[in-house]
């Protein structure tokens, strides 16, 4: 049986160096792209999220137990991306050099049409481009809620905000990536969904 985050937490706390290397590899893709979507750059989240790995362990034991690691740690990585975001003030970069550089982007359903492939591709094109326009924190609690499933009470744990905020941020990103997507002629009854 596999171990637990808070297992392996414990462990690595002790000094085990596998146990570290567990965990880091259980969240350093999430955490590339959690950070991505952070500063709109591929390599610099590389950087951030590594950064955000050596400052969680370093504070190894303010992690309680009883809370879900993913939670401490991408809070930690938040803090992370903001405090370089508050530093350097960066240039955005498009989800579509993000693509480029090998950021596969939403995932597209599989079908067995070509048609159908190539309207969801076009779909999750059209989705991609739409979170680019709506307001950063928007995004970023519509990240963290559809693409690393966190519950409300996670994501405001991270984002530092009351429950009701981040509640109003998933409903008024999704209510911007709708009018942006049905300005652009998807509809619902083209496949796009009330969530992203």
């Amino acid at each position: 049986m596999e171990p637990t985050d808070a297992e392996l937490a414990r462990q690595a706390l002790a000094g085990s160096q596998a146990a570290y290397q567990a965990l880091v590899a259980r969240y350093a893709s999430a955490a590339v792209n959690l950070a991505a979507r952070l500063v709109h750059d591929r390599a610099l989240a590389e950087d951030l999220a590594q950064e955000a790995f050596v400052r969680a362990f370093a504070r190894l034991s303010t992690f309680d137990p009883e809370r879900r690691f993913s939670s401490w740690f991408f809070q930690v990585l938040h803090n992370v991306a903001v405090d370089f975001l508050r530093r350097k003030r960066i240039d955005t970069v498009s989800l579509d050099v993000l693509q480029a550089d090998g950021y596969p982007g939403p995932p597209a359903a599989r079908s067995s049409s070509p048609d159908a492939q190539a309207e969801q591709r076009s779909l999750a094109d059209a989705l991609a481009a739409a979170l680019r326009r709506i307001r950063p924190e928007y995004r970023e609690a519509i990240a963290l809620k559809y693409q690393q499933d966190l519950g409300i009470d996670e994501i405001a744990g991270i984002l530092g905000l009351p429950e009701g905020t981040v509640k109003t941020y998933l409903h008024r990103g999704r209510k911007e990536l709708a009018a942006i997507l049905s300005a652009e002629g998807w509809k619902p009854e083209t496949g796009v969904s009330e969530t992203p």
